[in-house]
């Protein structure tokens, strides 16, 4: 599977943002999908995920009530919208696919090339 990330962008602190990953191939429903991001300096970090089926989410603490993954079947797409933003969420964020559903960067087979956030004060 092939995966397209979008919706990077300049944000004040705060605001929204919507990430969107298009997944290619008739396979996107077997895949687990997730959302890591990397800062400057740091390590890749989990930030969302969710199964196959979308019946289940996880996030990282760091995110949980503000950010929300979710998954379009019919668009073979996932989301993340990120609401009150803060500006350590600034970071290149990554969509990714696996079978199965993990927290581990590591386990993850496809990967898409990264959309810039960035939150100002």
């Amino acid at each position: 599977v092939q995966l397209q990330a979008s919706g990077g962008g300049l944000v004040q602190a705060g605001g929204s943002l919507r990430l969107s990953c298009a997944a290619s191939g008739r396979t996107f429903s077997t895949y687990a999908m997730a959302w890591f991001r990397q800062a400057p300096g740091k390590e890749r970090e989990f930030v969302a995920a969710t199964t196959s089926s979308g019946g289940s989410t996880l996030y990282a603490t760091s995110v949980k009530g503000r950010f929300t993954i979710s998954r379009d079947y019919t668009k073979s797409a996932v989301y993340l919208q990120m609401n009150s933003l803060k500006p350590e969420d600034t970071a290149v964020y990554y969509c990714a696919a696996k079978g199965r559903l993990s927290l581990s960067p590591y386990e993850y087979d496809y990967w898409g090339q990264g959309t810039q956030v960035t939150v100002s004060w």
